[in-house]
């Protein structure tokens, strides 16, 4: 995939108006985002949709430099496509015919109010010299014109293209904040900060290198400036680490193509957002997203600059990478020439024909005196064998006759199926909340239900009407998912319930993740089952081969108030174990 986006794109604001004007377009330093201005136009906005420390300047700029496809620039770079044209300065992909490779070119008039500090900022990102950041080529005034020639990589992909497809596995999200920490932490000793991390602004190469384009660049077009800009630019490691791990960008607004969270709810754990979440690089990207204090529940200290957030990913435990998938190799063919094409296959019209071998014929018999008698003698050989064996099979038999004649063959036994496989206990290795609307129950109690504890309990809320969830209309149920390590025959589940009395239903599923993105509709049914006790067992007809299961709970009893909740519907989970 080439480096940039396409700059013919649609605009409209997420919101469904009309299509955003040309003033309420904006671009990435190497002008390659078109993202909408309202959205986002400095650091990334705290979770109320306040702004940070970021400045950004509010003078007219000139208009930029009418040019057009086919202009050289110091004689060697040919301007191709414009990518963008905003706020008086142009971004295009250009030819440097002296090396015969595709660059990056911006272009702003040598009077635009911020052309000396374009200038400046290239210039430092270009002695720099780090290889994970897109490299600054040359940075020149001439002609009345500033501009700045930087990298441009064929084969990147931007990280808002991955995040299109998908949350990012662990250990590719882990390689992410790795990598760009660790760059970002470098530049800030030498005195760099960017300021515009945002998933623009980072492409993953073919051979999985995270690199980082627009430093300090970036921020200079724009006018950008921050008081704290090593808290500026760990916030926004943070937020990519979160849009990476949830497909969700961690403020109010949508942007770069991700919804945002709910309104007046503020920043929420990860694990919150997407079930299955790495619990390590959650807790990671809330120490990074240090705003409104946000982590003062936590144990562990916020990180305020990129060497901190480098060091805490440091001293995680290793993630490993998934096991590659096995694809079997085609299967081989045999090809045949045709004969008098000297060595050569037949081609007809572009296509090859693959014609199966002839058999081999067999050799010619002996013809020779000698070969006449070596086949008698052969075959006088064969029938003495066979004469003597047979006269010894019948002696054999004839003997064990004579002495076993009292004797009956022992009878096959009727019933020789194999004995039936006693089932076997199944290990919980992790369990999250199932709720497919959105609305959780008691996120935090859920390990309660898996810890040989009969004492503790994940509970539902209480409802005012029931026990049938889904006929009150209120909610088509309340559950867990469970995750077995790995894929096993689940025949059985017991499971223990706090609350007993009318009728308590519940189902298992089978289920391809812990996410509760998927319907129960779409699963696969194991047993359901419905009791009147504190204790329900259910059990498959057939054993059913999964890694995830649901617990999904549609009617719960009437039960009276506790120290948690007034009377109403409602039910508690208090052990739960599977068997196969």
């Amino acid at each position: 995939m080439a480096e940039r986006s396409t700059a013919a794109v649609d605009v409209a604001d997420n919101s469904g108006d009309e299509p955003l004007t040309a003033e309420a377009v904006e671009a990435t330093a190497d002008g390659t985002e078109i993202q909408d201005a309202r959205a986002s136009d400095g650091p990334m906005p705290e979770p109320d949709g306040k702004r940070g420390n970021a400045k950004k300047s509010q003078s007219s700029a000139p208009s930029a430099p009418e040019l057009h496809s086919g202009h050289k620039l110091a004689r060697r770079y040919r301007l191709e496509e414009c990518v963008t044209r905003l706020d008086g300065f142009s971004s295009w992909r250009a030819m440097d015919e002296k090396l015969r490779r595709a660059v990056g070119v911006h272009l702003l008039p040598a009077d635009h109010p911020r052309a000396r500090s374009v200038l400046a900022a290239a210039r430092s990102s270009a002695l720099l010299g780090d290889p994970r950041f897109v490299q600054v080529l040359d940075a020149v005034e001439e002609n009345d014109l500033v501009y700045v020639v930087h990298e441009w990589l064929p084969d990147a992909t931007e990280l808002t293209a991955l995040l299109a497809a998908g949350p990012l596995e662990p250990h590719e999200a882990y390689q992410l904040v790795s990598q760009v920490s660790q760059a970002m932490t470098a530049a800030h000793r030498e005195g760099l900060a960017h300021l515009r991390l945002t998933p623009s602004a980072i492409l993953r190469t073919s051979s999985g290198q995270y690199r980082i384009r627009g430093l300090a660049v970036n921020a200079a077009l724009r006018g950008i400036s921050s008081d704290t800009p090593q808290r500026a630019d760990t916030e926004a490691i943070g937020a990519l680490l979160y849009a990476a791990l949830t497909q969700r960008w961690p403020y109010e607004n949508d942007a770069y193509g991700l919804t945002g969270l709910p309104k007046g709810v503020g920043l929420i754990a990860p694990d919150q957002v997407r079930a299955g979440v790495h619990r390590g690089l959650g807790e990671l990207a809330m120490r990074a997203l240090a705003n409104d204090g946000a982590t003062a529940s936590r144990q562990e200290p916020a990180c305020t600059t990129p060497e901190e957030l480098s060091k805490a990913v440091a001293a995680m435990p290793r993630i490993r990478p998934p096991e590659p998938a096995f694809t079997a190799p085609p299967e081989y063919q045999h090809t045949t020439y045709q004969q008098g094409s000297y060595g050569r296959p037949a081609v007809h019209n572009g296509i090859t024909t693959v014609t199966p071998l002839a058999p081999v014929p067999p050799p010619p018999p002996l013809q020779s005196r000698t070969g006449r008698v070596l086949k008698w003698g052969v075959a006088a050989l064969l029938i003495a064998a066979l004469g003597l064996g047979s006269w010894q099979l019948a002696d054999t038999l004839l003997r064990g006759n004579q002495s076993d004649g009292n004797q009956q063959a022992p009878q096959p036994k009727a019933d020789d199926a194999p004995p039936k496989k006693a089932p076997v206990a199944l290990a919980i290795k992790d369990a999250s909340e199932y709720y497919p609307d959105g609305k959780p129950q008691d996120t935090a109690d859920v390990a309660s239900t898996y810890d040989g504890d009969v004492s503790t309990y994940w509970r539902t809320k209480n409802f005012l009407d029931g026990p049938d969830m889904k006929a009150g209309g209120y909610k088509a149920g309340v559950g867990l998912v469970y995750d077995l390590g790995s894929e096993q025959e689940v025949t059985a589940a017991s499971i223990g319930l706090r609350y007993a009395g009318d009728h308590t239903t519940a189902t298992l599923y089978g289920a391809t993740s812990m996410s509760s993105s998927r319907p129960v509709g779409s699963m696969k049914k194991i047993a359901a089952g419905t009791t009147k006790d504190s204790s329900l067992t259910l059990t498959a007809e057939k054993p059913v081969k999964t890694r995830y299961v649901v617990l999904w709970i549609t009617a719960m009893p009437m039960s009276g108030p506790d120290q948690y909740s007034d009377a109403g519907y409602k039910q508690a989970v208090t052990d739960v174990k599977f068997s196969g």
